[in-house]
């Protein structure tokens, strides 16, 4: 039998009468951000949270500056997303980092191209690389950060505040919808027919690098298409340590 693969989940009808006031309440949360620091940056995978909090941005003409890492392995479609953020929101002040072709080449002859499924090091080596890295510069002026993370997504995230303390960089770290479900996520698309990743479309509930990522059957948790060759204990790149 053909598996079933995950699919974009219609909103309830409760989901949709609560939309209108945890959109609120997201408004809220960022123009307090906005009210409390001088160089903020949000950080976008382009995942459907992160596209939630853009538009919220956007709509809101808030001074928050969005990036993303193009890693060097995304998908095609993710690469399209790009191209369609900078199209349907030119007012966005949106910026696009890279990984160190000079590290990229050096692990590469070190390791092999894809020594990342060999063990966790070289692998988490590699998020190093194209993800950490990048992110290091981005935030290396900014006074505050903030992320699409949702307790919801995995075990790693249970816990996740709404407002934390990067240690590394010493600024202030926001997670403004980790209260919100699934469920919200979809409803604010859906709703306001917001652009996303057509992968989506595909069975990927979580997207990140196209050599790391699988589409997810129906029923798993939603982020067990990242590494899935590893233990759910150890399902994050780096980026929020």
């Amino acid at each position: 039998m053909k598996p079933q693969f995950w699919q974009i989940p219609t909103p309830n009808d409760a989901t949709l009468l609560r939309l209108p006031e945890k959109t609120a309440q997201l408004v809220l949360r960022l123009q307090d951000i906005v009210s409390q620091h001088q160089n903020i940056k949000f950080a976008s995978s382009l995942a459907v949270e992160d596209m939630v909090i853009t538009d919220v941005i956007a709509r809101q003409c808030l001074p928050i500056t969005v990036f993303t890492l193009q890693t060097g392995r995304l998908n095609a479609e993710t690469l399209q997303l790009i191209n369609q953020v900078k199209q349907n929101y030119p007012e966005l002040n949106f910026e696009i980092y890279e990984p160190n072709v000079q590290a990229v080449a050096q692990y590469v002859q070190n390791h092999g191209e894809n020594a990342f499924y060999d063990s966790v090091a070289l692998r988490r080596e590699c998020c190093h690389i194209r993800k950490i890295e990048p992110l290091n510069r981005a935030l290396d002026e900014a006074d505050a950060w903030l992320t699409g993370q949702r307790r919801e997504q995995s075990v790693t995230r249970y816990e996740l505040p709404l407002t934390e303390h990067d240690n590394t960089r010493n600024i202030t770290k926001y997670n403004p919808i980790a209260d919100w479900s699934e469920m919200d996520v979809w409803a604010y698309i859906l709703q306001n027919n917001i652009i996303f990743n057509e992968l989506y479309h595909q069975g990927y509930p979580s997207i990140g690098c196209e050599p790391c990522t699988m589409p997810v059957k129906r029923g798993e948790d939603i982020r067990s298409g990242r590494w899935w060759w590893e233990s759910r204990d150890s399902k994050e790149c780096g980026l929020h340590k």
